[in-house]
């Protein structure tokens, strides 16, 4: 399994994603953009918050890929539009979903068809087996280890145990960990079994991203 540090993006305008996208192109290979509706969390991301589009991001000069994690109530409506723009797209088990295990079936069929990766989102207080019925499928499972809505908020160290069981039941997968993660506790979090890390704080508001970058890519190795 490779490791691989993330930045995450979680910004109200688009000008913002670009000027962030920019900060990092040089040190990584992805992206996570986070995209909120107000209703599945009560924050509110581009695009809604400018009423954007998910295709403007093709404006973005770039070689980096977009991680898309759709905090969003109902996945299934807009899906379409943002695998137009990126490779991989994460749902949450938590949201709105039709037939919850059948619909969740059904976007991985979907996603894969197109040549695309999905990821599952857990929250930190869902239990881990809720994904064991589509671990053979996922690309990856993504394990909260804060709420989603903000961000800068503390890293919930007890989620750790969850991290060691989904590594126990799945130990050729993808497992990453978006939340808090910094300099001080990605030892931790990788040692209990995750491979991917999104840092969205802790990188941008480092005075050399560079360095952070490369510091949190040290620890993992």
């Amino acid at each position: 399994m490779k490791t691989e540090i993330i930045p995450t993006i979680l910004v109200k305008s688009f000008k913002e994603i670009e000027k962030r996208v920019e900060l990092v192109e040089k040190y990584v290979k992805r992206v996570q953009l986070d995209v909120m509706d107000g209703i599945f969390v009560d924050n509110e991301t581009w695009p809604y918050e400018e009423k954007g589009k998910p295709g403007d991001l093709k404006k973005i000069k770039t070689k980096l890929n977009f991680e898309i994690h759709l905090m969003v109530q109902e996945p299934e409506k807009v899906i379409d539009e943002w695998l137009k723009v990126a490779d991989r797209v994460i749902i949450h088990f938590e949201s709105k979903i039709t037939n919850r295990e059948y619909g969740i079936r059904n976007l991985i069929e979907k996603i894969h068809k197109k040549k695309k990766e999905i990821g599952l989102a857990l929250n930190p207080e869902t239990h881990y087996a809720v994904a064991t019925p589509f671990l053979k499928d996922l690309d990856l499972v993504q394990v909260m280890t804060v709420q989603p809505g903000w961000g800068g908020q503390q890293f919930r160290e007890w989620v750790l145990a969850k991290i060691e069981f989904l590594r126990k039941f799945w130990p050729q997968g993808n497992i990453e960990v978006d939340g808090g993660v910094n300099d001080e506790n990605i030892k931790k979090i990788f040692k209990a079994g995750a491979n991917l890390f999104c840092v969205g704080t802790h990188i941008y508001k480092s005075k050399n991203i560079a360095k952070a970058i490369k510091d949190l890519e040290k620890s993992i190795k």
